[in-house]
């Protein structure tokens, strides 16, 4: 299937970064004598976990949103999400005076559940190993007439998400590499319109966990390979697939899609906790494990990593941290 809309490209970062100016926040760039000992790099981490709505994903949400006409508006948005960008949408519509509808898996994290419900969206359950989220979506949008935002295959969506990369190259300047991690693809593909724009020279890595590696295979077959929802604690990143948007500036953009496992987002968690002060989602810990994990390769480099979000219930928060 071909994509209606033209895939995005810098120019649409751009348009989205001037939407955004003074809406969401130019969240700071941290860095970590520790991680650049550890690492022989100076690496600068972009502190997504900080963005309102507690991710990244607010950037892509509003840019969208912003984008309806008025009877657009006055119909309603409906989106499906894990949690990150269904708080997203929700603050989004708020902000805009839209009516939203959020579809959530059952055994989303419920510090996500709740706030989405804060902001005022509505708020659909499934089962996400027994639904197909994309249908029920696509059902429900079409019987309220209701315009559908998806969370990554969008051309508004990536546009916004790459607003973090372009801000973390205004500040940190041209990079040797950069990691980003990757459920559907929105903020890597994202982050690629910005790095081959600004910084082309930069080295792209997204990072999957290593029980949904869809993207990885996906980029050495040169089509979108579809897995089962995959088992892991990175619950941003239980995608089936990439997005066909996506996908299209990852497959000639990215110059290599990595996997971790879940103990090393674990560490990561602690890391960021501990040594950091930061409050850190497990799939906000895929990027910073990717670079970890190729630590022997980036001696004398600088290096980039999103921490996309910060989002997850502080009891589970407190039992993946404990000492096991």
């Amino acid at each position: 299937m071909t994509c209606v809309r033209p895939v995005p490209t810098f120019a649409d970062v751009e348009a989205a970064a001037r939407t955004l100016a003074g809406i969401a926040h130019r969240t700071p760039v941290a860095t970590s004598a520790t991680l650049d000992r550890r690492t022989g790099a100076r690496l600068f981490l972009k502190c997504e976990n900080l963005q309102r709505a507690g991710a990244f994903k607010f950037r892509g949400a509003f840019t969208a949103l912003s984008r309806l006409d008025p009877q657009q508006r006055r119909a309603g948005v409906l989106t499906y999400s894990s949690g990150n960008h269904a708080q997203a949408v929700a603050l989004a519509a708020r902000e805009l005076g839209i009516p939203a509808t959020i579809v959530m898996p059952t055994d989303a994290p419920e510090s996500k559940v709740a706030a989405t419900r804060g902001y005022g969206a509505e708020i659909v359950g499934y089962d996400r190993y027994t639904v197909d989220r994309e249908a029920l979506g696509a059902e429900l949008a079409r019987d309220r007439g209701a315009t559908l935002i998806p969370p990554y295959d969008h051309p508004d969506v990536i546009a916004g998400q790459g607003t973090a990369t372009l801000e973390l190259l205004d500040e940190a300047g041209e990079l040797d590499a950069l990691f980003v991690c990757l459920g559907g693809g929105g903020l890597l593909a994202g982050a690629t319109l910005a790095v081959r724009a600004r910084s082309p020279r930069t080295r792209i890595y997204g990072v999957e966990p290593a029980a949904g590696d869809d993207g990885k295979r996906s980029l050495r077959a040169g089509e979108i390979v579809r897995i089962d929802v995959p088992r892991t604690i990175a619950d941003g990143a239980q995608t089936q697939h990439l997005g066909r948007y996506p996908f299209a500036i990852i497959r000639d953009g990215v110059d290599d899609i990595l996997t971790v496992p879940d103990d090393a987002l674990i560490d990561c968690m602690r890391f960021f906790a501990a040594r950091m002060k930061l409050v850190v989602e497990p799939t906000g810990c895929l990027a910073m494990a990717g670079a970890l994990a190729q630590a022997g390769d980036l001696a004398g480099q600088r290096v980039g990593v999103i921490v996309s979000g910060g989002n997850i219930d502080l009891d589970r928060f407190a039992r993946l941290i404990a000492p096991g």
